[in-house]
C-alpha cells in the first residue's frame, strides 16, 4: 500500500496546524483536520483587545506566505479531541523497543492505528480511525498553571473575582472591558499577557483606580558566569542598552538575570506602546514579589529576603501563571499506559520529545509546536517539514535508547539554560530561542537537506555573516 495512502489526523488549526496540513499536502497526503473551536487560527482567535506580534511581520510569516505591505511592524491580533492507540502488540510492547515503533518509520508494521473519538454540541460522538497522528495543541492555552497556595492563602480567602489570563482573553472585548471598568485589578505575572492586560486596565480606569502589577522577584546571576566571554560580553552589551532605553531601574524592575538568559527562556516581549508612561502617570503600579497569596482585601505579596509582607487591595485579580502543556497533552490520551509513558518521560513540567516532535515509545504519532521559540511560526514550520518527509520515508528515526539520550540532554539544556516564567509558573521551560539555528541544522540533516542555506544562493559572507529566516527554508517542501 502506498504510504501516502495512509489516513493521517491533525489535532489542531491553529498555526502549527496549518504548517503540518500545508506540509503533508506538499507531500501528496490528504489529511484530516480536526479544530475544537469556532474557527481556525488557535490563540489568535481568542486575544485581549490590544494584542499585538511580539515579533517583527518580517520574521513572524510562513517562508512561503508573506504579509500584506501594508501590515503593521507589529501586527495586531484582528490582521494577524480524546486518542486512544489500538495495536497488534500489547501495550508494553514499547519497553522493548530497540526502534520507534519497530522499525524506526512512521506507519510502523502497519498493523497499529489511532483511534480518536470526536465529540461536538449536539452532534453524535463519533469515532475515527487513523494510521498516524499529530497534535499541534500548542501549550498556551487549555490547562491553566494555578500555583500551589499556603493554608487559608488560597483565592477561597478572597473577597473579589480570581480568574486566569485564559479566562479573560477568551472573553468578548466587550465582556472583558466590562469586567476591568472601574474595579481595582491586580496582575500576577510578567508575560507579555500581563503587561497587556496591565496597559487595557490602565485605559479603562486610569489613575484613580491604578493596575497593580506584581511580577517576578529577582533571579540568579549564574548563567552569565557559565558563557563563554564572547556571549557574556554580547549578552551584557545588549542588556545595558535595554536597561539605558527602558526605565527599568527607576522604578524597581531591572531583571536579576542577563538578557542571554531572556533569550534562552523565550522571555522577551515586546511592550504595550506608553506602557511606561502609565507607570509614571500612576494607572499601572509595578510590585516585585518572589511569591504571593490571597486575604480577604486582595493580594498578600511577599518580596523575600526579609522584606515585609503587604497587601495590595483588589477586586479583581487576573493570574497570568502560564499553562500546564504537560497536562493538555496527557489528557488527550484514553489510555492510562500512554499517559504513564509521557509522564515517565517528562522533566518537571516539559514532555520529552525526540527534536521536540516524537517521543521514544508512543508510536505513530508526532507533536508540532510544543517547544516555543522567539517566532513560532517560524520554528512550527520547521518541525511540521520534518514530521512531512517522516511520513513520506524520506528518513528513518534512530533507536530508541539514542532517542532518549537526546532527549535527556535537551532536558539537561533546558534546566541549565532556561529561566522560569515568573511568580507562580515552573523553573524551567523549553525554549529553543538561543539555539534555533542549530536545531534547525539538525532538522535539514535528517531530511538530508543542506542546512547552509545561503552559502550557494548568496555566497559565503552571507552564510556567516546574515541572519537566518523562514524564508531561507521555503525551497523545503
Amino acid at each position: 500500500m502506498d504510504h501516502r495512502a495512509k489516513r493521517v489526523a491533525i489535532v489542531g488549526a491553529g498555526t502549527s496546524g496549518l504548517a503540518a496540513c500545508k506540509h503533508l499536502l506538499a507531500r501528496g497526503f490528504r489529511p484530516v483536520v480536526f479544530e475544537a473551536g469556532e474557527s481556525v487560527g488557535g490563540l489568535w482567535t481568542r486575544t485581549l483587545a490590544s494584542t499585538r506580534l511580539q515579533t517583527p511581520a518580517v520574521a513572524y510569516r510562513y517562508s512561503d506566505f508573506p504579509w500584506p505591505e501594508n501590515a503593521d511592524v507589529f501586527p495586531r491580533h484582528d490582521q494577524v479531541v480524546t486518542a486512544e492507540y489500538v495495536g497488534a502488540e500489547p501495550e508494553d510492547a514499547a519497553d522493548g523497543w530497540e526502534r520507534w515503533a519497530g522499525n524506526g518509520e512512521a506507519f510502523g508494521d502497519g498493523t497499529g492505528v489511532w483511534r480518536l473519538t470526536v465529540r461536538q454540541h449536539g452532534v453524535e460522538t463519533q469515532v475515527h480511525e487513523f494510521d498516524f497522528l499529530i497534535l499541534c495543541i500548542g501549550r498556551f492555552g487549555g490547562v491553566p498553571n494555578i500555583p500551589a497556595f499556603p493554608a487559608n492563602g488560597g483565592p477561597e480567602a478572597f473577597r473579589g473575582r480570581v480568574l486566569h489570563s485564559m479566562e479573560l482573553s477568551d472573553m468578548a472585548d466587550a465582556d472583558a472591558a466590562a469586567l476591568v471598568k472601574g474595579k481595582r485589578v491586580a496582575v500576577v505575572g510578567a508575560s507579555k499577557t500581563a503587561f497587556e492586560i496591565a496597559a487595557e486596565c490602565a485605559e479603562a480606569n486610569g489613575a484613580g483606580r491604578p493596575c497593580t502589577m506584581a511580577g517576578a522577584g529577582a533571579a540568579s546571576r549564574l548563567l552569565a558566569a557559565l558563557l563563554a566571554p564572547l556571549a557574556w560580553a554580547i549578552s551584557a552589551a545588549t542588556g545595558a542598552y535595554y536597561r539605558r532605553e527602558i526605565p527599568m531601574r527607576e522604578h524597581g524592575m531591572v531583571p536579576g538575570h542577563g538578557f542571554a538568559r531572556s533569550i534562552s527562556s523565550c522571555l522577551v516581549s515586546m511592550l504595550p506602546d506608553g506602557f511606561y508612561d502609565r507607570v509614571k502617570e500612576g494607572s499601572v503600579v509595578l510590585a516585585r514579589s518572589r511569591a504571593f497569596s490571597f486575604c480577604a482585601d486582595g493580594l498578600v505579596l511577599d518580596g523575600g529576603g526579609g522584606e515585609r509582607q503587604r497587601v495590595v487591595p483588589a477586586d479583581v485579580v487576573v493570574l497570568d501563571t502560564g499553562f500546564r502543556g504537560d497536562q493538555k497533552l496527557r489528557d488527550m490520551f484514553a489510555s492510562p499506559r500512554v499517559k504513564d509513558i509521557i509522564i515517565a518521560g517528562a522533566t518537571d513540567t516539559a514532555v520529552a520529545l525526540y527534536r521536540e516532535c516524537v517521543h521514544p515509545r508512543i508510536a505513530q504519532m508526532a507533536v508540532v509546536g510544543y517547544a516555543e521559540g522567539l517566532n513560532n511560526m517560524y520554528s512550527c514550520e520547521m518541525a511540521s517539514k520534518w514530521v512531512a518527509r517522516l511520513l513520506d520515508g524520506v528518513f528513518r528515526l534512530p533507536g530508541v535508547r539514542r532517542m532518549e539520550e537526546s532527549c535527556a540532554e535537551w532536558g539537561r539544556y533546558y534546566a541549565r539554560r532556561s529561566g522560569g516564567g515568573g511568580v507562580g509558573q515552573s523553573s524551567w521551560r523549553p525554549c529553543i530561542g538561543a539555539v534555533n539555528l542549530w536545531y534547525n541544522d539538525e532538522l535539514c540533516r535528517d531530511m538530508g537537506c543542506d542546512p547552509r542555506r545561503k552559502k550557494k544562493r548568496q555566497g559565503l559572507l552571507a552564510e556567516w555573516f546574515q541572519p537566518y529566516g523562514a524564508v531561507d527554508y521555503a525551497d523545503i517542501l
